[in-house]
């Protein structure tokens, strides 16, 4: 069915009057009849009916005009929408971040974009989950970008890795422990204790592993969690001890965090986005802004988050 015609339909019904709605249009009379009654061969009912010299609506032509008008109002909205998508100083972006990275990352970000008075009328939709999760989201069209871990178990030419930041990984002791006296610890000594790990299920796991297997240790694993505060309020109970991420908005009664000496003590973090994929200006830029900001704030001056 031609778009074409349909509007020519819409306006006809208007004027009721095939020459007002061909002058409107800027086409021939001809060209008009033509569209409508191909229009009707098409729905195999009359549109219109004659009246006098004018003509007007037949029953069949009242109902099929609302369909009509409501479906034309949702392509202009569509290609609106569209449009707004394609400026770089619009649109919309869906981005999803691990649970660590919502402590402050994620949010500084956003805050740090939003202050080019040109990004104001850009808008966000947030999802926050595991690593594996939003990178699934991501390749099913869900979200346009994610902050997260270096996924595994997933092709490498199916994303685009771009590094952001590192994160130190700490050791977490209950306040009453017998190490909570200490500033610094290794990993033999804080492995002495059950450890409260993460789950498989957590993109830290891989980094917290690698740790391990460099020293040839073999925690006793007291419970596993894939949630960060679950970690810390086993800790907080002295059910074991954790290696956790550095996180900035933990509250200093409930546990005491203590640097860890070893060789790699950070953990990547990364921004990701689907690849071979088409992003719009606004994804784009903000791409480019975090990137640029992260460059400059940590990866240049070697600063953990």
């Amino acid at each position: 069915m031609n778009l074409r015609h349909l509007e020519f339909f819409v306006t006809l019904a208007k004027t009721e009057h095939m020459a007002k709605a061909a002058e409107e249009l800027n086409i021939s009379q001809p060209s008009l009849s033509y569209a409508i009654n191909t229009l009707e061969d098409e729905l195999g009912v009359p549109l219109f009916e004659k009246d006098g010299r004018n003509i007007k609506l037949t029953n069949y032509g009242r109902i099929y005009l609302t369909y009509v008008k409501n479906s034309l109002a949702e392509l202009n909205k569509g290609s609106e929408y569209i449009s707004e998508l394609l400026d770089v100083n619009k649109g919309h972006i869906n981005l999803g971040f691990t649970f660590t990275m919502g402590q402050d990352l994620a949010p500084r970000l956003v805050h740090e974009f939003f202050k080019d008075p040109k990004h104001q009328n850009i808008s966000f939709s947030f999802k926050q989950g595991t690593t594996n999760e939003l990178v699934n989201d991501l390749l099913d069209d869900k979200l346009d970008i994610i902050f997260a871990s270096k996924p595994d178990n997933i092709q490498k030419d199916q994303i685009n890795l771009y590094h952001l930041v590192n994160q130190e990984i700490m050791a977490a002791v209950s306040l009453k422990h017998p190490l909570s006296n200490r500033q610094t610890i290794t990993l033999p000594e804080l492995l002495q204790y059950p450890l409260i790990a993460y789950s498989k299920q957590s993109g830290l796991k891989q980094t917290i592993d690698k740790m391990l297997a460099s020293e040839n240790l073999k925690p006793k694993v007291e419970m596993e969690s894939i949630e960060d505060h679950t970690i810390i309020g086993f800790v907080h109970w002295n059910f074991g001890v954790a290696i956790i991420p550095h996180l900035p908005q933990l509250a200093e009664n409930q546990v005491k965090l203590l640097h860890i000496k070893a060789k790699e003590n950070w953990h990547e973090l990364f921004a990701i986005t689907k690849a071979n994929h088409f992003m719009t200006p606004s994804i784009s830029a903000f791409l480019d802004f975090v990137c640029s900001y992260c460059k400059q704030n940590y990866l240049n001056k070697n600063l953990l988050i």
